[in-house]
């Protein structure tokens, strides 16, 4: 009996392991367009508004951000609600922590994750991405640091808006993509497609 659980339990995860590592050129590609698209918005518009200043708005956690929403769309955390809430309430976080205790880096740098992480989880918004946001807000230069608050606008709300909406785009180009998994936006997907010419 023991026995048989065994060989079950090693089908099961031979079978799991074996669908996860399949190799899927269109949706590599797909990932890839929407990576490369979203991340070079963003590069391009920083490279023509301060190409002299250290601001940045390509942070960091916008790349953990595209492997999500470009690479795993069906995930929960890569949802559109979770990507803008998460980014928006860490930054928040993140700013005001820094404000409160400036000169303790490793408070300020717990504090902000941590609370983050909370804020993300009570309002349903988790995206894990959003700890490094919050992150950047504390550790990041001096230049990110004297935003204050006009950091969650600029890099961090604006940039989250390109990357969702190059992943509105990409994601719905084909059939067998679609992006928010919503039921009710796969519905209103499947009727487009079906009507489209070939």
């Amino acid at each position: 009996m023991a026995i048989q659980k065994i060989k079950r339990t090693y089908r099961k995860t031979k079978y799991i392991l074996y669908k996860e590592t399949l190799v899927d050129f269109k949706e590599h590609f797909w990932a890839f367009i929407g990576s490369f698209a979203g991340i070079g918005i963003i590069a391009y518009l920083q490279s023509r508004t301060l190409p002299d200043s250290d601001v940045v708005f390509l942070i960091g956690s916008f790349g953990a951000s595209c492997v999500l929403i470009y690479g795993v769309i069906q995930s929960p955390l890569a949802q559109p609600r979770n990507l803008i809430g998460g980014h928006v309430i860490s930054a928040i976080v993140g700013v005001t922590v820094a404000q409160l205790a400036p000169d303790i880096m490793w408070l300020t740098a717990a504090l902000s994750v941590s609370i983050s992480v909370i804020l993300m989880q009570l309002t349903k918004t988790l995206h894990p991405p959003g700890g490094a946001t919050a992150l950047i807000a504390v550790t990041g230069s001096a230049q990110i640091k004297a935003l204050g608050y006009w950091y969650v606008l600029s890099p961090v709300l604006s940039g989250v808006l390109i990357l969702l909406f190059v992943a509105l785009i990409v994601n719905n180009m084909t059939p067998n993509r679609y992006y928010p998994t919503h039921k009710k936006y796969k519905k209103i997907r499947k009727m487009i497609h079906k009507n489209l010419p070939d």
